[in-house]
C-alpha cells in the first residue's frame, strides 16, 4: 500500500491516480474526505488528517510500502515558515513512528541553500530533518518553477494588458508542469530503486524567460504583442496581498525571486534526459492557461 499526502493537490492527485491505474492499493490523506472523494470513487482509501497531527499521520503511514510526502502551501498563513516547520516535524515524527522505509518527497531546486530562498528554505529544512530518520530511504524531487505559477497572470493581463511580476524579464527558468512532477513521483514509488538520501532535479521541458512565456501565452489568447514587465518589490507585495495572500508569504516569495534574479537559487544539474520532463509550456497554455483566461474549467 502507498500513502499519498496532499492527494487533492496538483502533484499528489496525479501520483495517486497513476498508482490506482497500475492496480496499486493507495491511501490518500487530506484535511477533508470530501476533497478526496474523487480518488475514493476510484478505489483509494480516504484518510482524513491534518498535517500538524502527528498521531493521525502515524496511523495513516502504518503499513505503507512507501509514502509521498509534501508540504502543502498555505498562502494566507500569517506565519508561513512557522507553518512549514510545524508540518515538517509532524511528518518526520510520523514517518519514524510508523517505521516507513521509503519516501518520495516534493522539494524544489534551490533547496540546497540554507538561507535567502523564501518558502524554499522550508524545503531545505524538510530535507535535513528527514535525513535524520534512521532507516529511511528518501528521494527528494527538486522540481523547477511551476508552470501553474503563471496562472495568476490571467488577472494581471485582464486588468493591465500585460504580464508583470518580480522576476527579471530575461531570466531563464526551468519551468515544469506539476502533472509531470506527480508522474515522476508515481514512477519512483513503483520502482523504489533508491537507497539512502538521494536528490533528483526535475527541470521541465525547457528553460523559458517570462518574456518568452508572455509571447507563448499571448499568441494563444489572441494578444500577440503581450509582454512582461518587472515590478518593484513593494508593488508586488501590495498586489499579492490584495489577491488574498498574507504579507508574510508575499514577502517570502519576493525574497525567493530576489534569489532567482541573483543566481543564488538555481538548478545544480545540467539538463539531461533524466531531469527533463515532457510537458511543454505551449501544451500547458492550451490545457490550463487559455481555459483560465476564458473562465472555463481547466482540463486534466
Amino acid at each position: 500500500m502507498y500513502v499519498i499526502l496532499g492527494a487533492s493537490g496538483n502533484t499528489g492527485s496525479v501520483a495517486a491516480e497513476m498508482l490506482l491505474t497500475k492496480g496499486q492499493k493507495v491511501r490518500v490523506v487530506g484535511r477533508s474526505k470530501e476533497r478526496l472523494s474523487k480518488l475514493a470513487a476510484r478505489g483509494a482509501e480516504a484518510f482524513e488528517a491534518d498535517l500538524s497531527d502527528s498521531a493521525a499521520l502515524t496511523k495513516a503511514f502504518t503499513g505503507a510500502r512507501a509514502v509521498y510526502a509534501m508540504l502543502p502551501p498555505d498562502p494566507a498563513s500569517p506565519h508561513y515558515r512557522e507553518h512549514q516547520d510545524k508540518s515538517t516535524e509532524s511528518i518526520a515524527n510520523a514517518l519514524e513512528a510508523a517505521g516507513v522505509t521509503h519516501a518520495v518527497i516534493l522539494s524544489s531546486f534551490g533547496a540546497d541553500k540554507a538561507a535567502k530562498t523564501g518558502p524554499v528554505l522550508g524545503l531545505h529544512i524538510l530535507e535535513e530533518r528527514l535525513a535524520r530518520i534512521p532507516g529511511l530511504n528518501a528521494l527528494y524531487l527538486r522540481a523547477g518553477y511551476f508552470m501553474e505559477n503563471t496562472l495568476p497572470q490571467v488577472g494581471i493581463i485582464k486588468s493591465f494588458g500585460m504580464m508583470a511580476g518580480p522576476v527579471h524579464a530575461d531570466l531563464a527558468l526551468p519551468v515544469i508542469a506539476t502533472r509531470d512532477i506527480g508522474a515522476a513521483a508515481a514512477d519512483a514509488l513503483l520502482k523504489l530503486d533508491f537507497a539512502g538520501q538521494r536528490k533528483r532535479e526535475l527541470l521541465g521541458q525547457r528553460d523559458l524567460t517570462y518574456l518568452e512565456i508572455a509571447k507563448i501565452a499571448g499568441a494563444a489568447i489572441g494578444m500577440p504583442n503581450l509582454t512582461y514587465v518587472q515590478l518593484p518589490r513593494e508593488q508586488v507585495i501590495q498586489g499579492m496581498t490584495q489577491m488574498g495572500m498574507s504579507k508574510d508569504m508575499a514577502t517570502l516569495l519576493c525574497e525567493m525571486c530576489d534569489s532567482l534574479n541573483s543566481g543564488h537559487m538555481c538548478a545544480l544539474e545540467p539538463r539531461s534526459a533524466a531531469n527533463t520532463t515532457p510537458t511543454s509550456y505551449e501544451e500547458f497554455v492550451q490545457k490550463a492557461f487559455v481555459p483560465a483566461y476564458k473562465g472555463q474549467a481547466i482540463s486534466a
